[in-house]
């Protein structure tokens, strides 16, 4: 038993070909992708700016059992404040200003697959109890709706905060915290 999951273990390892080194801290790295791969629960990526979390995120996406549905990233770091609601949970055609049509947002349309949060740590804060929503009950509901939409979505996230840190100085709010 342990010789068949050592070797399934190699194999998905592979799948990873733009993480490939074969220094010990890489093959570790990437052994830990391919156990993470195995769950399909939330994922919180930490490192600092620019050391491949995206690359991991998506090697974890690869490597799952969602690796031949969407993979939809999104940098929360970009988010404009007014539409973020918007570009994470869609909208109705006229819900505001310049929404001449219906848009999926990122939720919807990651449906069935992963939902990459690049930079979790700058989403707006009053955003906070919508995403944990969607975490808990898989539900979202577009702005200018009151239709619930449930999607099923595995949600990576990453920061190069301290989320714990950011949480005790009331940076998040602890009431709503993800």
């Amino acid at each position: 038993m342990l010789f068949r999951s050592l070797r399934r273990l190699g194999s998905r390892v592979n799948r990873c070909p733009r993480l490939g080194s074969n220094a010990p801290i890489m093959r570790r790295l990437e052994e830990a992708i391919a156990r993470v791969a195995d769950f399909e629960c939330p994922v919180l990526i930490t490192g600092e700016t620019g050391c491949g979390k995206e690359e991991i995120a998506r090697a974890i996406h690869a490597s799952g059992p969602r690796r031949d549905r969407p993979f939809v990233p999104i940098n929360c770091g970009g988010l404009v404040a007014t539409i973020a609601e918007s570009q994470l949970f869609g909208h109705e055609k006229g819900a505001f200003t310049g929404a001449n049509g219906v848009s999926l947002g990122g939720f919807r349309a990651a449906d069935g697959g992963v939902l990459f949060l690049d930079e979790i740590g700058e989403m707006p804060l009053e955003l906070q109890p919508k995403l944990l929503r969607v975490l808990q009950r898989g539900d979202v509901t577009p702005v200018g709706s009151t239709v619930d939409h449930h999607v099923n979505v595995q949600v990576i996230a990453a920061t190069n905060r301290d989320l714990e840190a950011d949480r005790k100085s009331t940076r998040l709010n602890s009431s709503h915290t993800v």
